[in-house]
């Protein structure tokens, strides 16, 4: 094959995944729009719109807002958009998270369980449950603060325990993080014991959901969510090289110990700012890169980010899905339902199916 012929299928490979992540951002646009028109008082379309358009700078001007009642606005910008931001960005969040890890262990069935980090924001956020979770340190909640300080201990008390000199064998790395995983929740059943009043709290918070975040919520989590999701991007060329074996990886100029590392970081990082805030939402982390790869194929450049915007419509979708429940079910119960319910619905019989695969391909 010529050169020519190399650099135009390069081309349109490339101008092929830029037309795909253009169209899941639409997508994305378009789910979140109608997302905020759900729940027990529907808004217009029109009017969700207008409402928006009006706070978007150099369009408010053309906008006439004056058909849009006060209640109307008040829902969507107060209530109804920034749950719906979370969703997004926890969704892409996990999903991003779930495509390092699984990279790192070069195993489809890796997520941020396997090195404890969601046991850890499971200790923090219930011993700041125990304590008083409404306190307020530096306008952050304590029960994010805490919850973000475990996940973050948790990644490195298990990366410090797996570590054999310089450098940290997945295999021990895996073993580590599945020990301390089962201690770190023996620490929660031992609070949940304890907590006497506050054990609805902490087992609502297990399940997983963000029915209460406000703006400042969003605003604490997004630095480390957006920036580390960028950061992770520079990294994907490592990813794939380490995909062919560390020792290949190597040879073709990744420092391998270093790559491990900083893309460990990133991911319990970017994990741990979005558990602070909504609790332990398991199996995105899992089901979405694995579903993306066997669509787009293995190559980490598209991976991570059409994994990043599936996983934030798929956590919308559930969002959607608890909200409507929530709706249905009002008269059993004044809560909303846990969107962790939702994705764990959907995720242990994927799970069960990829075990399923996995087993089939040990047989053989």
């Amino acid at each position: 094959m010529s050169t020519d012929n190399v650099e135009s299928t390069f081309l349109q490979r490339t101008s092929r995944w830029k037309l795909i992540i253009l169209l899941l951002v639409l997508a994305l646009i378009i789910t979140v729009i109608i997302s905020l028109g759900l729940g027990s008082t529907s808004v217009p379309v029109q009017d969700i719109l207008t409402i928006i358009g009006k706070r978007i700078p150099f369009l408010d001007s053309f906008i006439d807002s004056s058909s849009v009642s006060a209640a109307s606005e008040a829902i969507i910008l107060e209530a109804r958009l920034p749950r719906i931001i979370a969703g997004v960005l926890i969704g892409a969040a996990l999903a991003a998270a779930g495509v390092l890890y699984q990279g790192v262990f070069k195993n489809p069935m890796a997520d941020s369980y396997v090195l404890g980090v969601s046991a850890g924001a499971a200790v923090g956020a219930s011993a700041s449950i125990l304590v008083g979770a409404g306190f307020v340190f530096f306008e952050f909640r304590l029960i994010q603060v805490a919850a973000f300080i475990g996940a973050l201990s948790a990644m490195f008390l298990v990366y410090n325990l797996a570590r054999v000199g310089s450098r940290v064998p997945v295999t021990t790395l895996l073993l580590c993080g599945i020990a301390v995983n089962f201690f770190l929740f023996a620490v929660v059943g031992v609070l949940e014991i304890i907590a006497a009043n506050k054990l609805h709290d902490i087992v609502f918070w297990l399940m997983g959901g963000y029915s209460n975040v406000y703006w400042q919520d969003i605003w604490a989590i997004l630095p480390f969510i957006v920036i580390g999701i960028v950061v992770a991007f520079f990294y994907v060329r490592d990813l794939n090289l380490l995909a062919m074996g560390e020792e290949t990886a190597h040879h073709l100029g990744v420092n391998v110990e270093r790559s491990k590392q900083i893309l460990l970081v990133l991911a319990s990082l970017i994990t741990a700012a979005a558990v602070s805030v909504c609790g332990l939402i398991g199996f995105v982390g899992l089901m979405i890169p694995h579903l993306t790869r066997l669509l787009i194929g293995p190559d980490h450049r598209i991976l991570l980010p059409t994994s990043t915007i599936i996983g934030a419509i798929f956590l919308v979708l559930c969002d959607d899905l608890a909200r409507v429940l929530s709706t249905l079910f009002s008269a059993m119960s004044t809560r909303d339902w846990p969107v962790g319910i939702i994705t764990m619905l959907f995720g242990a019989p994927f799970f069960v199916f990829l075990l399923k695969k996995k087993k089939q391909s040990y047989a053989a």
